[in-house]
């Protein structure tokens, strides 16, 4: 397969990027890992770039006893090691919003002094109450929080708005008794769910590319495209969140927010406007016309992994049990592989199938685009009537691009037929570094753009598909299929698809 060079015509270059205007941050968990490596990160960038506004404060809260001071000096390293730049200027002004205070998460009297705080820092930065609370602590303490919040009527100002990380409980019954406890204190249009990967430039580029596109879109659907491919394949394995991953597994971890929400962009209908609410809408009805999965034939439709020992880039890779934390006879899937269904005029009887999985061969998501074979070859008489499938690509990790194959005559002999490949890399063409997947959405919630935000209806609809499978596993005595660290796949998973007459795609630009 041959790469055929792309070019951008700069003066149909349309941009519309809107600061964002007077706002403070409240950050629970202010000394953890995400908050670290991420949210500051990400908040400096956007200072750096003008789309935060000279009027705005962070304030960390946590547990730790620290120091405004400390608080400044660790952002500062962290923003250092990550930014790899020496932005002396930009960086003092950035540190001197930072504030900290410290407080347990239970104790009424830490949001009583946050409120004290709020007030003065409002003042002091002339933010008034555009006020956002940033959740990023272990689940169990949202309910605590929010309650908390609500008890001191912190979350009574229409301008307050909280945001939530993932995952937004662990089966049905807990997604909706938590979203019944936010609801309490908080309405909708308040509440901002956070998925990531909604945030990478080409997870967002599917909307542009389908909508914005007339060639494209008559083709979308059954009478043109034969399957689709979502991949989301991880080399590492769980690292440090053995004490996470033992309690969600890759169906919670993986399928139920990120796996669905791409599956929602490249499948829903046209919305009838580029607003939250109708792309919402959109998305949720998608989720509803998702065929049920046959408990009594599960076997045929999803098939759970769990990785064994390997070897990983050239290096030996422990299996999933030894682990540290990780329990001898655990029964945690670190792979799901699963074939879909869309119950509607556009994808009736299309094949979706998604994968994911940790300790694989290499770091690769993709979704792919894989159309109908040409019906009827005029090339059969001479010997080429096996012509491969256009396929389009939506490549999101570990490089962000689109890419399209399709069959073309080669210079020379008269019947020479090639696959070529339209390859486009937003660092290549755009010759810049891809924000970080945060910065696009923490300068929505500070706009007040819930697009890329995950709805009630949509959380409640995913857990819906997905509970009976947890509970048919939980259930079963069978255990999920061990696959050696660093395969490409593995029989069970392959037969899903290959039953059908298909093959995965390779793992792998």
């Amino acid at each position: 397969m041959q790469d055929v060079g792309l070019s951008i015509a700069r003066q149909d270059i349309i941009c519309a990027e809107t600061p964002s205007g007077p706002c403070g941050f409240v950050v629970f968990g202010a000394s953890g890992d995400l908050v670290r490596r991420k949210l500051l990160v990400s908040l400096f960038r956007l200072f750096k770039q003008g789309l935060v506004s000279e009027h705005f404060f962070i304030l960390g809260a946590g547990r730790k006893e620290i120091s405004d001071e400390q608080f400044r000096k660790d952002t500062e390293q962290i923003i250092i090691e990550k930014t790899k730049e020496s932005l002396p200027q930009e960086l003092d002004s950035f540190l001197k919003h930072l504030y900290y205070i410290a407080g347990n998460y239970s104790d009424i009297s830490f949001y009583e002094n946050i409120k004290n705080k709020l007030a003065e820092l409002g003042s002091t930065h002339h933010v008034g109450d555009n006020t956002i609370f940033y959740l990023s602590v272990p689940p169990f303490l949202y309910p605590v929080i929010i309650e908390l919040l609500g008890s001191t009527q912190l979350s009574c100002q229409p301008n307050m708005k909280i945001v939530i990380e993932k995952p937004f409980g662990r089966d049905l019954q807990s997604a909706s008794e938590l979203n019944k406890s936010i609801l309490k204190c908080f309405t909708e249009s308040q509440v901002y769910r956070i998925d990531h990967y909604l945030g990478k430039e080409t997870v967002q580029n599917i909307l542009m590319f389908r909508f914005a596109n007339s060639i494209f879109e008559p083709i979308w659907n059954r009478n043109y495209i034969d399957h689709i491919q979502i991949t989301i394949a991880e080399s590492v394995g769980i690292e440090h969140r053995a004490a996470y991953y033992e309690h969600s597994g890759a169906l919670r971890d993986m399928f139920q927010n990120h796996m669905l929400q791409m599956l929602t962009l490249a499948a829903m209908e046209a919305p009838i406007s580029f607003e939250a609410d109708s792309i919402r809408d959109e998305k949720s009805k998608l989720l509803k016309s998702i065929r049920p999965f046959k408990i009594d034939e599960l076997d045929k439709s999803i098939i759970r992994g769990q990785y064994g020992q390997g070897m990983v880039d050239g290096k030996p890779a422990v299996s999933y049990k030894s682990e540290h934390s990780v329990a001898e006879n655990s029964k945690t899937e670190t792979y799901v592989a699963a074939k879909m269904f869309i119950d509607n005029l556009r994808w009736k009887d299309v094949p979706f199938y998604l994968r994911t999985g940790k300790r694989l061969s290499s770091k690769y998501t993709e979704i792919a685009i894989i159309f109908k074979e040409v019906p009827h070859s005029m090339f059969a008489s001479i010997g080429l009537d096996d012509m491969p499938a256009n396929v389009l690509v939506f490549q999101i990790q570990p490089r962000e691009g689109i890419m399209l194959n399709f069959q073309a005559k080669r210079p020379g002999a008269k019947t020479c037929i090639s696959t070529l490949s339209m390859n486009f890399k937003y660092s290549e063409i755009f010759s810049t570094e891809m924000p970080e997947s945060y910065q696009r959405l923490l300068l929505d919630c500070m706009l007040g753009d819930q697009t890329l935000y995950t709805r009630q209806d949509t959380i409640e609809t995913s857990w819906k598909i997905l509970t009976p499978v947890l509970e048919a596993w939980e259930n079963s005595d069978s255990s999920p299929i061990e696959y050696p660290a660093g395969a490409e796949s593995f029989p069970a998973a392959d037969n899903l698809i290959e039953s059908d007459g298909r093959k995965w795609r390779k793992i792998s630009e």
